[in-house]
């Protein structure tokens, strides 16, 4: 065998064994269920704080569009859990990437393995990304089957006022999810970028919540609009526009590219800082 294929199978299993991790981590699977909690308690409070009835609202907006069809459950809660749950949960993911590692004193035994600091970095970033999809997916979901039952289905309206089936609804759901991974991965990025700068998890993480808070409140404020182009948030909500007919993917590209340099810049620091340490830890 190859050494090529060593470094491969070596690589696999590596990075299998870092999403067990993840995946088996109890915190983590409690916020797994905190974000799938977030949708049967709105749902629940529509169904029950709401009187049925002719009047689904004043325009097309997703709460509004609730008890008309279930199906804009999952957006709604995509959409309040954006400003903060989600990003938490990613934050959680990056805080421990590298540095719940050195805190635990565990960081160089992976060193010791025949995978070098480029490779284990890599390993780590795709388990955040793993995280970054299956977040707003858990949340969809949720909402989608708490949605349906409570309230039932049928065809959606969209934003631009037409009428789709719930098909293809569904996949523009899945699409959404699709695009707030992407989001989501560029968040990871940074937050991999400072789990590489302390041995403290929480600290990371914090730092990480703080910074997706203040972009929201700077995107908030009118006078810093030169600014708003260059918020790490500018984009998450551009979501909506998958919910248009039809669908214009032009919308979406500044999102993306947005992520995209994000996720190359932070990516990069995080490398530079990581491949010079000293771990003695």
């Amino acid at each position: 065998m190859s050494q090529v294929d060593v470094r491969r199978r070596v690589s696999s299993r590596f990075l299998a064994s870092e999403l067990r991790l993840i995946a088996v981590r109890r915190r983590n699977q409690v916020g797994l269920a905190a974000l799938a909690a977030v949708p049967v308690v709105l749902a629940v409070a529509m169904k029950v704080a709401t009187p049925e009835g002719p009047d689904r609202g004043d325009g097309p907006n997703f709460f509004s569009q609730i008890l008309g069809n279930g199906f804009f459950v999952a957006l709604a809660a995509l959409g309040v859990e954006l400003t903060l749950f989600l990003p938490i949960a990613v934050a959680m993911l990056a805080g421990d990437a590298v540095a719940g590692e050195a805190n635990q004193g565990t960081l160089r035994y992976l060193l010791a393995v025949p995978v070098d600091r480029t490779r284990l970095l890599a390993v780590k970033y795709a388990g955040i990304v793993m995280g970054a999809f299956v977040a707003p997916l858990t949340v969809a979901v949720s909402g989608l089957v708490v949605g349906l039952l409570l309230f039932g289905g049928g065809n959606v309206t969209t934003l631009s006022g037409t009428q789709i089936g719930l098909g293809t609804a569904l996949l523009r759901l899945l699409l959404v999810c699709l695009y707030l991974g992407v989001c989501l991965s560029a968040l990871g990025a940074i937050g991999l970028f400072l789990s590489t700068l302390t041995e403290q998890p929480m600290g990371a993480t914090i730092a990480l919540a703080m910074l997706t808070v203040t972009s929201w409140i700077l995107g908030q404020i009118p006078q810093l609009d030169w600014l708003h182009p260059y918020l790490l948030t500018r984009h998450w909500t551009d979501f909506g526009e998958l919910l248009r007919d039809p669908v214009s993917p032009g919308a979406l590209t500044p999102g993306l590219l947005s992520a995209g340099a994000y996720i190359l810049v932070f990516l990069s620091a995080a490398w530079a800082r990581f491949a010079g340490r000293d771990v003695t830890s």
